[in-house]
């Protein structure tokens, strides 16, 4: 019967300590990726693709150690247990795509997700004895869906938002109007489709705006409001 201090051999310490070092690494790599969709304005950025990488670097890691699985015992003495974390992966997939909703035109709960997927991660690292690595993963969880938000709301990033206008047919404003007015509060237009609805009384145009930063979202909203041509409009940040 193995006691504690199986647990806690110089081999043992040495495999935590470089699967810590693994999973730091993918963090580092997996945020530096999520970064470049983040700044594109998509909705999985920094913090979820760190997550998904930091994971699924602690569960290839783990098996390159199953000599000291269990604190060095015979793994086959207990099962199979490659077996078991497959099925752990596949199932927690399943509970992952629950969190994940669309309102709207954007995304939610993939962080949610990924962090679900790491705390899956963070268990069977604790299962198989590797207790370091799984309190540094368990970690590192909560320093990047805290702090990493801080530091992706600083960095530079393209905002992407869609602009819905609606007018009379023959009130329309021209388009040429409408980018400079959109170019005025910072915004780029990269798209725009047109609509003609309710028996032909309406027109509409379907904008999709790019900017930086530096645009002026709530100024833009009200010289629409106060335009008497706009009979209705919605400006909404997409993230998908």
């Amino acid at each position: 019967m193995l006691s504690l201090a199986h647990f806690w051999t110089a081999a043992l310490v040495e495999a935590n300590l470089l699967i810590m070092m693994q999973i730091a690494g993918a963090a580092l790599l997996g945020a530096v990726i999520g970064y470049e969709r983040s700044f594109h304005g998509r909705a999985a950025g920094m913090r979820t693709y760190a997550l998904v990488c930091m994971a699924s670097a602690g569960l290839v890691a783990l098996n390159a150690w199953p000599g000291l699985w269990f604190g060095g015992a015979n793994a086959t003495e207990h099962g199979d247990p490659t077996r078991v974390v497959q099925g752990i992966v596949t199932g927690i997939g399943f509970l992952g795509a629950g969190m994940i909703l669309r309102e709207g035109l954007t995304i939610r709960g993939l962080s949610t997700a990924a962090s679900i997927w790491v705390t899956a991660a963070v268990g069977v690292l604790v299962g198989a004895g590797l207790f370091l690595s799984a309190i540094a993963m368990g970690a590192f969880c909560v320093l990047l869906m805290s702090a990493m938000r801080w530091l992706e709301s600083r960095l530079p990033q393209q905002k992407l938002t869609h602009c819905n206008l609606r007018f009379a047919r023959d009130a329309a404003l021209p388009e040429e109007t409408l980018v400079e007015l959109a170019a005025a509060h910072g915004f780029t237009v990269i798209g725009i489709s047109y609509v003609l609805s309710d028996a032909g009384h309406t027109y509409e145009y379907q904008l999709t705006l790019r900017s930086y930063g530096g645009e002026r979202r709530s100024e833009f909203a009200r010289e629409l409001c106060m335009s008497p041509q706009v009979r209705e409009f919605r400006l909404s940040q997409l993230k998908d």
